[in-house]
């Protein structure tokens, strides 16, 4: 009886032990190096779960380019051969030749998340050609070479430094100016300036390019975003050498002493549809002589264009001031000259394609048409002459110009085009017919078909 009191009390102590321990082991607080592992592991599940979730950063690394070229026939040329800046200037009539007018060929190489290289290179030949002894003063609008062939020159080399702030890239070397040229889609530069809207470069370039506003400088730009989330409204800041890829040379006293200033801001209205840009340059240079004063020019432009679903209309304007651009040679004064144009287009779709239903410049079959007037001297007195002072290529202030292009674009692939097209630029001259070096009005006249392809980007 003793022992069986003695087991049932050992028995009652062993559970009241046992639950005693339990109750101690749930109210217990963890060891510490326990809770740090808790702590690490749940930092390292929340961390891959962020990875996982966004997206992985993959660097460019892209070699692209693009060309067009024609099969064009001279119809006619003016007779005293105006027209420096274009691409004709020189050609005879009947003349029907096979040519490239432009060879691309660049590499995009991403350093890093923040930094990003560019180079290319550009071939960009005249159908004036040139013959084998002849000088660099007269060789005229392109890169051929002294004995005619095709020459590779170094148009974009730079760095690009990704979102020195946020919204805004910085961006240094040989580089694209605001000007209108200027497109980097992926980054916080603009895409909707007037070169990339009028989408027909491979026909002509816009009319602030066609009379010499540099498309491309070496220097340092910003290129940024008022609203980096949606990217509606933006800016350029560059200053340049205002020698495009030319090297500067001790001789040249306008260039390493001088700086161009240029400048853009532009935006994007009713979802994208509307594009506005308003853009200036301005650089002051040396004295050509003791008796002309110190040279400058100035450049105040406003592009806008709306992009429906079938077509896209734009208007191009610009004024240009060149200060002592001109002496008069009946007055022996020196004067400004004032520059204006302005540049109408419209291009749209026809057949429609299909696979890319989306992009408004995807087009099976597409049309388009441009007119363009130029005044290269508001101020001209129609009685007198003038000399030139400026040293802008091509300047010519005595003639206004008319320029139309229009035609057809067959698109087998949205990288491929054939374009045919005509391409015409008339010339009135400025003085009375009674004034010395008068000449009648005439033309120049050409028909094209254009092949335009691009690759790798």
């Amino acid at each position: 009886m003793g022992l069986l009191i003695l087991s049932g009390f050992t028995g009652k102590a062993q559970q009241t032990t046992l639950a005693s321990v339990e109750r101690v082991s749930k109210t217990a607080k963890p060891d510490s190096a326990e809770v740090a592992d808790k702590k690490a592991d749940a930092k390292t599940e929340a961390k891959a779960e962020k990875k996982a979730d966004a997206p992985a950063w993959t660097p460019v690394r892209r070699l692209w380019g693009y060309s067009f070229g024609d099969f064009y026939y001279a119809a006619h040329a003016d007779a005293t051969n105006r027209g420096g800046e274009t691409m004709y200037n020189g050609v005879p009539a009947d003349r029907n030749a096979f040519q490239f007018r432009r060879v691309y060929l660049g590499y995009d190489y991403d350093i890093d998340q923040h930094f990003t290289a560019e180079v290319l290179l550009a071939s960009e030949p005249s159908a004036n050609t040139t013959v084998a002894n002849a000088t660099n003063a007269n060789v005229q609008n392109g890169d051929n070479l002294v004995d005619n062939k095709m020459a590779f020159f170094i148009k974009n080399f730079n760095l690009r430094y990704r979102n020195i702030w946020n919204g805004t890239d910085l961006v240094f070397g040989e580089m694209s100016t605001p000007g209108f040229a200027l497109n980097e889609p992926g980054t916080n530069a603009p895409t909707s300036l007037s070169e990339a809207t009028w989408n027909y470069r491979s026909i002509e370039k816009t009319v602030t390019d066609f009379h010499k506003t540099n498309s491309y400088d070496v220097g340092a730009a910003l290129q940024g975003t008022f609203d980096p989330a949606t990217k509606n409204y933006g800016y350029v800041f560059m200053v340049g050498n205002n020698s495009q890829a030319s090297l500067l040379t001790a001789a040249n006293a306008n260039t390493g002493f001088f700086k161009i200033f240029y400048g853009d801001l532009w935006a994007k209205f009713l979802d994208k549809r509307l594009y506005v840009d308003v853009y200036g340059d301005y650089v002051k240079t040396s004295s050509t002589t003791a008796t002309i004063g110190a040279q400058s020019h100035g450049v105040f432009k406003v592009f806008a264009a709306y992009n429906a679903k079938k077509f896209a209309v734009g208007a191009e304007a610009y004024t240009e001031q060149i200060g002592n651009g001109v002496t008069n040679t009946a007055t022996k004064l020196n004067e400004d000259a004032t520059v204006n144009a302005l540049s109408l287009w419209i291009r749209g779709t026809i057949i429609k394609d299909q696979a890319h239903p989306d992009d408004p410049k995807a087009a099976k079959f597409g049309f388009f048409a441009r007119y363009d007037t130029y005044n290269p001297d508001t101020k001209f007195n129609t009685g007198d002459t003038y000399t030139v002072n400026t040293n802008l290529s091509s300047y010519n202030p005595t003639v206004k110009e008319q320029f139309i292009t229009a035609g057809l674009d067959f698109q087998p692939s949205p990288k491929i085009h054939f374009e045919p097209n005509v391409w015409y630029v008339g010339y009135k001259d400025q003085r009375d017919p009674g004034v010395t070096g008068y000449v009648a009005d005439d033309h120049t006249l050409v028909y094209r078909m254009t092949v335009f392809f691009t690759f790798g980007k």
